[in-house]
């Protein structure tokens, strides 16, 4: 766990703030924020294969890179690639409020994944998950990731507004500090569903076994 963490600081930060301080004069702007997305892209890339996530998690992280490289591309210049790059995050945010409002909160499929990826089946996962005991908690999980997507962007807004590309170097750092605080609160939330889903399941699991033994007995001639 800790070399991911750093693994992720080094590829997410250190190296696009190193390539976006040395590349920007001989380079220039737009082409030095584009290399410096190129580490990020190809690492996650490398997660996503490794990690064999072909789900719904892996199709999401497959999606968005696609769509966030095809309009970094064809942003045309660093401050529109900027500002690009926050309409998109809007729209994720607004991506996840919709799987709420539609009681399909994205972050309840995620979590179906992680416990597929943890060898439990898809099918009975989805169930238990969207029981009335956990349901409002991956809603509540779901929030966070809208909220997460509507603060990062609004802060990137402000940097773009007030120093333009100039503030990128900034940014880098200012996001992926409040990327962690995020990546803290969510990753708790979920240890906490994690708790709650080992609790109904032996409660389930108690239910089941008193129901058939209750039919059992039923089923047991009259002496």
């Amino acid at each position: 766990m800790k070399k991911v963490i750093v693994y992720d600081l080094l590829i997410y930060m250190a190296v696009p703030y190193f390539i976006w301080n040395y590349g920007r004069e001989p380079l220039g702007d737009y082409a030095a924020l584009l290399l410096s997305t190129v580490p990020g892209l190809l690492y996650t890339l490398f997660r996503f294969i490794h990690e064999r996530q072909f789900n719904i998690t892996g199709a999401f992280i497959l999606v968005s890179l696609l769509i966030d490289t095809l309009v970094n591309l064809l942003s045309g210049s660093a401050e529109r690639m900027l500002w690009n790059q926050v309409y998109l995050g809007y729209g994720y945010a607004l991506l996840y409020l919709i799987s709420i409002l539609l009681k399909k909160p994205l972050g309840l499929y995620f979590g179906v994944d992680f416990a597929y990826m943890l060898g439990n089946p898809r099918e009975p996962s989805k169930k238990l998950f969207f029981s009335k005991e956990l349901f409002t908690w991956f809603q509540l999980v779901t929030l966070l990731l809208v909220i997460r997507g509507i603060v990062q962007n609004t802060f990137k807004f402000w940097l773009i507004d007030s120093y333009g590309v100039d503030g990128y170097g900034q940014m880098l750092i200012y996001l992926k500090i409040s990327g962690g605080v995020f990546s803290i609160l969510i990753t708790s939330l979920n240890l906490f569903i994690g708790h709650k889903v080992v609790q109904v399941s032996r409660t389930q699991a108690a239910k089941d076994t008193c129901l058939q033994s209750i039919e059992e007995k039923a089923h047991q001639p009259l002496t």
